[in-house]
């Protein structure tokens, strides 16, 4: 249970109270009640239960004076509607003469009419309960229509719009179909909408269709990231405890190697809930709001668990601190991830392994990163630059779908990509393709070019187009690159 939550519930009643809207108020000191009493569930040490009693005492106290409140005022509604049907009014004498003699005063045109009342403020959520119906004012200020207490009403007047929601009023959510869907969606209460929905664009819904298979080598990276996230939903009971699943994984090495398609592989293998976050989804002009930003993705991907929280490029948002040029706001929002990261665990070691979150990260600079942060991911592979035969399954992966001319030695051409990086390789095999098509229309004018027949553009690609490509396309990664990582995974490496 959250101590900031329950702090921010308590003041959102008490500020409520204050301007004179009791039962919202109410709504508040309830949950907030509620709240302590299962706090208190959860405390051994006498010392703090007796305290955390005390308090939730004094809250009971403040919420019986606001229910007492709450309870004159509606005696007045009801005193007061009786006098309006001609019946003996609190203040003497009948009323019906003046009702009826009343008169509304002309408005002047020129002087503006009172603001329309916006929307109540949501009322809190607490785990467990059912959310009380928001209300809306009706447009001459007057409260709506409220339920009887003791009634209740449908889930789908209360159901937050998006994947689930219902269309009309059913009381179930269904899909397309009209079948029920038991899809979870975030509940925005409590929250900025508008930060709820700038993260809610960030989920991974669409399938990016890349399997393992289609990631040439790096057996070891696929290993881990499946021993982190697939097998701990598999055999839950067996991750518990000192066995518990990988809080976070660092993929390091250059660029190109694979690292953002791993990912890939992860959302589509896994069947776990995909953030995608980048340094644009964690930043706002506004001050504070960026720490706001980060501690909602976390708060949504414990609610969507179990999640993976990928963070691509991940030393631009997590620097090194204490620099001379880093700024007040960068500081907080490193803080903040820290502090979220290891509410994670915290949440993680108690809960069964099908409700964790694991960060999943990826730099091409890891002696930038912050210290605190590398403790806090765990496991730091290197995802190298393919070897022999990751090249050449890189080949036949990128030229599935070319045609290839008789006696074209892929086993030499891989050879000759010694150095080059996975992105290099596709890079020379595009490059490859294109040769026979440039040759052919070389001179040509457009229209020309659109009356050659199809079969005379698309020839097989040759040995001598791999070797012409391979001159043109140099490698993107140097030997003092990876002599750099090749040391700081020597030092700091976690496999």
């Amino acid at each position: 249970m959250s101590l900031t939550e329950i702090s921010e519930n308590t003041r959102t009643g008490r500020e409520s109270a204050l301007l004179g809207d009791y039962e919202t108020a109410m709504v508040y000191y309830q949950g907030v009640i509620q709240q302590i009493h299962r706090l208190m569930g959860t405390i051994k040490e006498p010392e703090r239960k007796k305290m955390w009693n005390q308090l939730k005492m004094e809250i009971v106290k403040e919420y019986e004076q606001v229910q007492e409140i709450n309870k004159t005022l509606q005696s007045f509604k009801v005193e007061s509607g009786h006098g309006s049907n001609g019946a003996y009014s609190a203040f003497g004498g009948y009323d019906r003469g003046f009702n009826q003699d009343f008169q509304e005063p002309t408005r002047d045109p020129d002087v503006w009419p009172p603001p329309t009342p916006v929307e109540q403020r949501p009322s809190p959520n607490i785990r467990g309960q059912h959310k009380p119906t928001q209300y809306k004012s009706s447009v001459n200020g007057r409260p709506g229509s409220r339920p009887v207490q003791g009634q209740s009403k449908p889930s789908a007047s209360v159901t937050p719009k998006g994947r689930g929601a219902p269309s009309g009023r059913e009381g179930s959510a269904k899909g397309k179909k009209g079948e029920p869907t038991d899809e979870k969606k975030f509940d925005p209460q409590g929250h900025d909408k508008d930060l709820v929905e700038h993260l809610e664009r960030d989920i991974l819904q669409k399938n990016p269709n890349v399997h393992w298979d289609d990631i040439a080598s790096l057996t070891e990276a696929k290993k881990l990231l499946e021993e982190a996230v697939v097998l701990p939903l598999i055999v839950p009971d067996f991750f518990k405890g000192i066995r518990r699943p990988w809080k976070g994984v660092l993929m390091v090495g250059p660029p190109g190697t694979g690292k953002t398609l791993l990912a890939k592989a992860v959302a589509t293998e896994c069947g776990t809930t995909f953030f995608n976050v980048s340094t644009s989804s964690l930043t706002s002009k506004w001050h504070g709001e960026s720490e706001k930003l980060v501690r909602l993705l976390f708060e949504m991907a414990r609610f969507y668990a179990p999640s993976t929280v990928f963070i691509d490029e991940i030393d631009s948002i997590c620097s090194k601190r204490g620099s001379g040029s880093e700024h007040e706001a960068s500081r907080r929002v490193k803080s903040e991830i820290l502090v979220q990261m290891d509410g994670v665990s915290s949440v993680n070691e108690s809960e069964d392994a099908t409700k964790t979150v694991m960060v999943l990260a990826a730099t091409n600079f890891p002696w930038d990163l912050d210290e605190a942060l590398r403790r806090r991911l765990e496991k730091r592979i290197y995802i190298p630059l393919p070897d022999a035969l990751g090249r050449r399954q890189l080949l036949d992966i990128n030229l599935k779908d070319v045609e290839k001319a008789e006696g074209l030695n892929l086993n030499e051409i891989a050879d000759l990509l010694d150095g080059y990086s996975g992105a290099d390789i596709t890079c020379v095999c595009r490059d490859a393709a294109m040769m026979s098509f440039r040759r052919r229309i070389a001179g040509l004018r457009p229209e020309e070019i659109r009356n050659i027949p199809k079969n005379e553009l698309t020839l097989p690609t040759t040995m001598e187009d791999f070797l012409e490509a391979i001159k043109k396309v140099s490698k993107s990664v140097s030997q003092e690159d990876l002599e750099k990582y090749k040391k700081w995974m020597e030092e700091f490496g976690s496999v």
